[in-house]
């Protein structure tokens, strides 16, 4: 499961399931070791969406004081599946407060609740709120701090038809040269929101593709776990996500990392509009078209 923690970009956007990638670069046909593999690692990627973003419900930025919510649309926050008036949260700073009106019945760890500050998503541990099929819990962006709610009987994850990709093409899955950073650069990395935050360079990567090379900055990780990166290329016109795909590789071995464009996918804002993705920054906007990976229905998803 990804952690949802948005304390660094690369706790953002590691699921565990990413994990798993294969040795040095073959421009054979994929094997059956691979090809299983890969498929076990779709389905999980399949099943981390439906669980953990398309079943989201709602976003809502609150402002200093109290908000109130409920199922009356006179509210400034509208929860379905609720009382027209459930009760409130108190923002104060970045701390925000839960006061639930006396006939609402809301669990935090399986205890009931009527008035709980509520940790939110950068810290330790999260609050999060059941109430009936309904979860919630408190997250910070940069100045903004919201709600986030998720609906564990989402008709949009019940309806999902599932990713869909590009053939398996072993030509994108090449061995890169690591390129440690000194500890002293950092990279813009612009968001969804229209917020840009600077962030410490672990490095990059040197490689070729079909005799081109090419450069992407890592924008998390480390040479033990592996490493994060948020690109886009000429794929985004048309047929990718045009806000940019996540990689994610294996450990870096002497100075080598795999970089398997296959494994690329869609960040969460690809299926959700209450995600509050990293988009590509400008190092990592390549010039040529990466036609492996992820593909993203923009007929279906006309609204992004």
């Amino acid at each position: 499961m990804m952690k949802r923690t948005g304390r660094s970009l690369v706790g953002y956007a590691l699921p565990m399931f990413a994990l798993v990638l294969f040795g040095a670069m073959s421009t054979e046909a994929p094997d059956a070791a691979y090809v299983q593999s890969f498929e076990k690692w779709k389905g999980e990627l399949t099943a981390d969406l439906k669980e953990n973003w398309l079943s989201l419900a709602g976003l809502f930025w609150l402002k200093a004081g109290a908000n109130t919510f409920g199922s009356d649309p006179a509210n400034p926050i509208v929860f379905p599946k609720v009382a027209a008036h459930a009760g409130e949260f108190d923002l104060s700073g970045k701390d925000v407060t839960l006061k639930l009106l006396p006939d609402t019945k809301a669990t935090i760890d399986g205890k009931p609740v009527g008035t709980a500050k509520l940790d939110p998503d950068t810290s330790e541990h999260v609050t999060e709120v059941e109430m009936g099929s309904l979860r919630f819990h408190a997250i910070v962006r940069g100045e903004r701090v919201g709600i986030r709610l998720r609906d564990t009987d989402s008709a949009a994850a019940r309806n999902f038809k599932g990713v869909i990709f590009f053939p398996l093409d072993m030509n994108y899955r090449v061995t890169a040269n690591w390129i440690p950073g000194d500890g002293n650069k950092t990279i813009e990395i612009p968001n969804v929101l229209g917020d840009v935050t600077a962030e410490p360079i672990p490095g990059l990567v040197v490689f070729k593709v079909n005799g081109e090379e090419l450069k992407l900055t890592a924008l998390g990780g480390d040479a033990k776990d592996g490493l994060f990166f948020v690109f886009n290329d000429l794929t985004a016109k048309n047929d990718t996500y045009p806000g940019g795909r996540f990689l994610v590789t294996g450990p870096i071995v002497d100075g080598h990392v795999v970089l398997d464009f296959n494994r690329a996918y869609n960040p969460p804002c690809a299926v959700t509009p209450y995600a509050t993705c990293p988009l590509a920054p400008k190092e990592n906007r390549l010039a040529i078209a990466i036609p492996a990976g992820e593909k993203f229905d923009w007929a279906a998803h006309a609204h992004h």
